[in-house]
Formats: structure tokens, sequence, C-alpha cells
């Protein structure tokens, strides 16, 4: 059950026997893992062997008791730090909700609101973030990730933080990024929120806000995501594709880190990676406690978790029309083969590679690596590498010299 020590005086017991199991279990795993053999991986360090348990219990924790809050937009807007810190409003797009997406958005009571982002990068002469964008200037609209019921793309967080720098030192110079603050999903045991597709619903009004507002050109810009943020990221690529607004051109490629992308868990079954990634990944909780399903789905019937190709898209039960993804943005597709869910990761890049052909698909798998890479400094010298295999895909979309 998820959140089960959720009230006090359950919660602070819970997490003092967690520090306490911490204190003891740090030194016998450090004295393990001082051989080799007896590590996840053989080419682990002590250090990432240690990270990787400790990420783990941490994750367990918080689905055990609660999830760390965002403040509300309209309380950063009003700080006096919010222009240093590269806050930005969007504003609602209700006449790019379409098709398939308001119908779902109708079932599930969800509507268009105002949602915001931070930016990171170069900023105007007077230092305010989110200047209008000169002839050529390039910029990434990111997805942040956090199973879609937590985190943001503040620079608070600091492992957002670290994949944004590791883009801003690798990529080309003086380009954005504009981190998308999304609506994150709740159900019970707290009060359901936001559920399918209010996260896509605001991604697509940042993709309005960059190119109308800001007055990006659409090839200039690359939609990025990971982990739960990832799958949001491709989301916004297919629905733009699909519906082909006139003002409103796709982008110039799809940036996939690590994406989530089987809410069901369809492939949890015989020597999956579910299972036998476990020791070498730190995201088990999200899935044992099943929290993001239920979030996601609302009023939706629950086998649309493992059929709807806009929530899971690596599902082995998805239904999915053929040549689905054939319109998308050139893609690259970032993974590391210690994670647990690696097999949906497969699954669709294996689709996307029928739809779309092997020239219009990079795939990077970064072997025993966990998930998403990028966003852990700690995971060298493999996030480095990866990040400039990637730099190389992100010029070549750009048209940029190496």
């Amino acid at each position: 059950m998820a959140f089960a020590f959720r009230r006090q005086p359950f919660k602070a017991i819970y997490k003092t026997f967690n520090v306490l199991y911490l204190l003891v279990s740090v030194p016998v795993w450090a004295l393990i893992a001082v051989v080799p053999a007896w590590r996840p991986r053989r080419s682990w360090s002590v250090g990432r062997t240690l990270m990787v348990k400790f990420i783990r219990a941490y994750i367990g924790l918080m689905f055990n008791t609660t999830l760390p809050p965002s403040p509300p937009p309209a309380i950063i807007a009003a700080s006096p730090s919010a222009q240093e810190m590269g806050f930005a409003w969007v504003d609602p797009a209700p006449d790019l909700v379409t098709g398939e997406i308001r119908d779902v958005a109708e079932i599930n009571g969800v509507k268009p609101e105002k949602s915001s982002g931070y930016w990171y990068g170069p900023r105007g002469p007077d230092g305010a973030p989110g200047q209008t964008a000169s002839k050529g200037e390039k910029v990434i609209l990111h997805m942040h990730g956090g199973a879609f019921v937590m985190g943001t793309s503040h620079p608070a967080n600091t492992p957002m933080v670290a994949c944004y720098n590791g883009f801003l030192e690798h990529f080309p110079k003086g380009m954005r990024i504009f981190g998308c603050d999304y609506r994150v999903s709740s159900a019970a045991p707290f009060p359901p929120a936001n559920p399918f597709p209010a996260a896509l619903i605001d991604a697509v009004a940042a993709y309005r806000y960059l190119v109308e507002d800001v007055g990006f050109d659409p090839e200039n810009i690359i939609i990025g995501g990971d982990s739960a943020g990832g799958a949001l990221a491709l989301a916004l690529g297919r629905y733009l594709a699909i519906n082909n607004f006139p003002n409103l051109r796709n982008a110039a490629g799809l940036l996939l880190l690590s994406p989530t992308v089987d809410w069901a868990a369809t492939h949890d079954q015989g020597d999956c990676a579910m299972k036998r990634n476990s020791p070498t990944d730190y995201v088990q909780a999200i899935f044992r406690t099943d929290y993001t399903r239920r979030a996601l789905l609302g009023n939706l019937p629950v086998e649309t978790a493992a059929t709807s190709i806009w929530i899971s898209p690596g599902s082995r039960r998805v239904i999915k029309a053929p040549g689905a993804f054939a319109t998308l943005p050139p893609t690259c597709m970032v993974t590391g083969g210690g994670e647990i869910t690696l097999d949906p990761m497969h699954m669709l890049r294996d689709r996307l590679l029928e739809d779309m052909g092997e020239e219009r698909l990079f795939y990077l798998e970064v072997p025993d690596a966990s998930h998403d890479l990028f966003t852990a400094t700690w995971h060298e010298p493999e996030r480095t590498d990866g990040l400039r295999k990637v730099a190389e895909w992100v010029r070549k979309i750009w048209g940029e010299e190496s």
C-alpha cells in the first residue's frame, strides 16, 4: 500500500527506523562492495554501488510516507528571487486542445490552466529571463521527471539542474533551456488531481509559449524530457505531428532520456528487466506502489494504462495503429543497460524504428547505467561520454558544425 506511514506518529517512527537501518546498513554495504564481484556490476565503483542503494531507500521512504511538495507557482512568482531563478508564467492554450485529447480531458475534468517554467542559459541585457529569441537562437523545451506525481524544473531540484548543466556544457553554445513545470497528478490516499492529460495540455501550452510569445522558430527547438518527462516529450511531439497546427509546426527533434513508457508494467514477467536489473536501479517503489498508474487514469478504465499509446507507448498491450510514429521529428533515445524499465524502452525503440527508420532514430544504450543517467553526476565517466554523443546528434539536428 502506498503511503501507509503518511500520518503522525507513524511517519516519524518509520523515518527514524529507516535512518537507523541506513546507519547500520551503509558500512555493511561498503564492506561487501570492496570486492568487485560482489557489486551489482563489476564496472561499478564502491561509491556508485552505495549511491544506488541509498537513492533506492530514499524513494522507498517517500512512497511509504509523503512526496516532496512543490511550492505553488504563485508563491514563486511573488518571490523577490523569481527573476534570478528564471521563473516564467505560461498562458493556457485552450484552442490547441483538440481531438482525442480533448475528449479524454472532458472525461477526467481536466481544463487548460496557467502553468509555469524556468529558464536556464543566457539572459537578456537586463538580466530578465525569457527574452525575445534572436534570429537562429536554439532552445530545448524540457519536461522534468518524477513519475508524473512529483518533480519540478526549479533550481532547487539538484538532479534536474545537473542535467541542464550537462546540456549547457556540451550542447551548442548560446542555446537556452526552458524547463516546463507541468501539473503533477495525485490519487488516493491524497486528493485526486490533475490526471491525464493535464501534463500534456501544459506541455502544449509551453511549446506555444516558446514559438508565439518568445519567438523561437520550431526548427530551432528540440523537445526533451527525462523519465516520465521523456514519455511526455514523446506525447507532445506526436500530438503536434498528428494535429499539424498551421501556426505551430513541430519541433526539429525529440530527446528522450530514460523515458518511462509502461505504467501498467506489462513486461513484468519471466526473466524481465524489472527483476534482472533490480540490483542496478533505484525506482522500484514507483512501480511497486502502482500510485502513478492510478493518478494518471482518473476516471479512465483501468485497462487504459496498458492500451493507451499516450500513456504507455512501450506497453506489450498498447493499441497502436500502423505508422503511429511515422511523422515524428528525428528522435534521440538514451537508455541505461541497468534500468528496470529497459524492456518497455526496447519495445518503444523497435516501434519507432519500424515507423521512422534507422536514419531518423539515434538510439544510445549505455551499458551498466542506471535510470536517468544525465541527472547523476556520480555516474561518471558514462554520463559525460553519453552527453558528448548526444551533443553530436543535437548539432546534426540543428545543422551546426561539430
